[in-house]
């Protein structure tokens, strides 16, 4: 019971007026556009737990990881219906048991005035051997996607390899990540858009991309502040 206890207050602290006003808004976004448009039950909740989930990561919650869990699985069966299948399998392969890793991860970096994950970033000589390395795997698996008959497999693909980089970026809690955030954000914004344009029923999806974007380019500068102060 402790153990919960103190759990909670780390989730419940540290909390500002922006990161509420934030939260609310985002939420009533995906509502109101999956009402008005007649948006499936799954798509909304896809959505709305995706939200959530990039936000809280954003906070450095670790509630964040649960979130992820559900959304994993949610968006997983909206990507098959729309033939995304590089979505499929970055989120049922590797986002469902990451999300277990990076909850217990955190649980070691966790600051205990803010309740919030301690911020890390990393130097340039390293960020560049990064990005090389994802580079060459955007173009090997956008080959394999191609073979299995995906839509739009190249862009797929650079979505799915830059989430994989990101997403292992986040459990070690470096600012990077929200570079390649912003990165997957634009180009899966674009997948959704397509996919809605030609009469699939994603608008919840489609803005919960959009969600994401804002909100990784908000994060980043919040990231990169207080990494740069942890340094000091």
């Amino acid at each position: 019971m402790k153990a919960i206890r103190n759990y909670l207050k780390e989730e419940l602290a540290g909390w500002k007026v922006f990161d509420v006003a934030w939260l609310a808004l985002a939420t009533a976004v995906i509502l109101g556009l999956s009402i008005y448009w007649k948006d499936s039950l799954i798509s909304l909740f896809a959505a709305l737990t995706g939200v959530w989930c990039v936000i809280l990561t954003g906070k450095g919650k670790r509630s964040s990881f649960i979130f992820g869990f559900f959304n994993t699985i949610l968006y997983a069966i909206v990507a098959f219906g729309a033939k995304y299948y590089g979505e499929v399998m970055l989120n049922v392969l590797y986002y469902l048991p990451l999300n277990f890793v990076g909850f217990i991860a955190w649980r070691k970096y966790m600051n205990s005035e803010t309740g919030e994950v301690i911020k890390e970033r990393l130097n340039p000589s390293k960020s560049l051997i990064l990005y090389t390395i994802t580079a060459i795997g955007i173009v090997g698996y956008g080959i394999i996607l191609k073979m299995l008959g995906g839509n739009l497999p190249y862009v797929d693909s650079m979505s799915t390899v830059v989430s994989i980089v990101a997403q292992i970026l986040s459990i070690k809690r470096l600012t990077e990540q929200w570079i390649l955030w912003i990165v997957v954000d634009v180009v899966t914004v674009f997948m959704w858009a397509v996919n809605f344009m030609q009469g699939g029923e994603t608008i919840a999806t489609l803005a919960m991309w959009s969600v994401y974007l804002v909100n990784a380019f908000i994060m980043f500068f919040r990231w990169y502040k207080e990494a740069k102060k942890n340094e000091i």
